[in-house]
């Protein structure tokens, strides 16, 4: 009877209790949008809103592979250090430079020359470039992708591979552990690559019986391909088919357009460091790769810098790039991310450059394929309306997954990382910038592609939603916060 009585005054304080710690703990560190959602959670439901917390509250790498990230990074900064920051007698645009020291002091690469060999906005084309670039391979192929199929369409890729193995190529393989076993194939491929005699390794494993365990939505989201040193492609494109292999995106039509680059100089030394610094992490094996000079690339040669990012690094670089860079615009600014779910920071930054005068455009798709980012990226198009942003929807069921921007026809971007919370706190990345007039020119012509097949959402058709669907919007922002 006594334990009746006290359990209601014992559960309370046990809930008052986590109250209280959670408002002293969770602000630590974390960004004043993320700790409200958390406390929220908290304050709403304590003992289920602390486990969550517990279980995916902490946004960074801890233990070894936040050793390993500072290793990388000493080791990179210390054979750098004769390299200037940009290269001598590069035509920079005023503030880009001090953006490249910026990014150079977050992830201790230095911006060098390259050559952009061309963009692909067509992934069979894509595909089709890379097999034949590992073809020529003579040494060494590092491949490095956040999901990994072996299917019809990759085929031609993953033969290619098979094929300079053959060669007496090494072939070494990364890709995510989490988000390439849920597609059909996966225990058949790891069987394929091993008969092939590919070195293929999980990035970023769940397996909590054999000790590796974390967060489980910290993940490596990058896409790279380096051959000899000599050739890397990286963009938006994963290794799988552009349907994602489901039936019901084959039924409705539905795939991914996406956007790679293909590139050559001194530029791919970067890519190499950071699948150098990748596979260290997972296989403990030191690859030895240093960034040195290239003697005449085949092409005009360009100022570009990688930017690494993601859970390793404390300081979010992509994000502080990317506002950066939306607030060095004077003229044009054009967006291009499948999930838009900005920063506060960077929301206020691009909202600010439109009411500047700024001609801001944000390319998105009509429906994207995750029902949290739709409504989570949707609940931030009225205040960009307001602001004067034109946003263009790209028709369904085509779900854009292009990832880059340009500024004031001077200097642009791309890679893996969205423009959302994901991408600049939970996944390894990889962006690239340069301020080569015709890289600029490419994605340029890109985003006139985009705008000629969009639909542009307007003020006033925005603002007649019914109250139920605004209310998911809010649901979902505030969810998509939880990191």
């Amino acid at each position: 009877m006594n334990a009746v009585v006290w359990l209601p005054l014992i559960l309370y304080l046990v809930e008052l209790t986590i109250k209280i710690v959670a408002i002293g703990t969770v602000p630590s560190n974390r960004r004043p949008s993320s700790s409200i959602a958390w406390l929220l959670l908290i304050v709403v439901t304590p003992i289920l809103g602390l486990a969550l917390f517990l279980l995916i509250g902490s946004p960074f790498v801890r233990g070894r592979r936040a050793k390993i990230q500072a290793e990388a990074n000493q080791v990179i900064s210390e054979r750098t250090a004769e390299i200037p920051d940009m290269p001598p007698g590069a035509d920079i645009p005023v503030g880009v430079d001090s953006l490249i020291r910026l990014n150079r002091r977050l992830s201790y690469l230095p911006c060098v020359t390259g050559v952009s060999h061309g963009l692909f906005g067509d992934s069979d084309a894509c595909l089709k470039e890379m097999a034949e670039a590992v073809n020529e391979a003579e040494s060494k192929v590092y491949v490095e992708y956040f999901i990994t199929a072996w299917d019809d369409t990759t085929d031609i890729f993953m033969t290619a591979l098979a094929d300079a193995v053959k060669r007496g190529v090494r072939v070494m393989l990364l890709y995510d552990d989490v988000a390439s076993r849920r597609y059909p194939g996966f225990k058949q491929m790891n069987s394929r690559l091993t008969a092939a005699g590919i070195e293929w390794h999980e990035m970023m494993p769940i397996k909590p019986f054999k000790g590796k365990w974390r967060r489980p939505d910290l993940r490596n989201h990058r896409k790279l391909l380096v051959v000899d040193s000599k050739v890397a492609f990286m963009g938006s494109q994963n290794m799988i088919d552009s349907s994602y292999l489901s039936p019901k995106n084959i039924k409705i039509g539905r795939r991914w357009q996406d956007l790679n680059i293909k590139i050559s100089g001194e530029i791919v030394m970067e890519l190499e460091a950071v699948f150098a610094m990748d596979w260290y992490t997972e296989t403990g094996e030191r690859l030895g790769a240093e960034i040195r000079p290239v003697d005449d690339p085949d092409g005009d040669q360009v100022p570009m810098q990688l930017l690494p990012s993601g859970p390793g690094y404390l300081t979010m670089p992509n994000l502080r790039l990317f506002s950066g860079l939306v607030q060095r615009a004077q003229q044009n600014l054009s967006l291009t991310s499948p999930y838009f779910v900005p920063d506060d920071s960077l929301l206020e930054a691009i909202t600010t450059a439109a009411y500047r005068g700024v001609a801001v455009e944000l390319f998105v798709s009509e429906q994207a394929d995750q029902f949290v980012v739709q409504n989570a990226q949707a609940s931030y198009y009225g205040v960009l309306l307001e602001a004067g942003v034109r946003i263009f929807l790209y028709p369904k069921p085509i779900v854009l997954h292009a990832k880059h921007f340009t500024v004031d026809n001077m200097v642009g971007i791309i890679g893996s990382s969205n423009m959302d919370y994901r991408s600049f706190g939970l996944d390894y990345e990889i962006t690239l910038m340069s301020t080569g007039k015709e890289f600029v020119a490419d994605l340029q012509a890109i985003a006139d592609g985009y705008r000629a097949v969009c639909r542009e959402l307007t003020l006033d058709e925005w603002q007649q939603r019914s109250r139920g669907q605004r209310y998911v919007e809010n649901v979902m922002r505030l969810v998509s916060a939880l990191q």
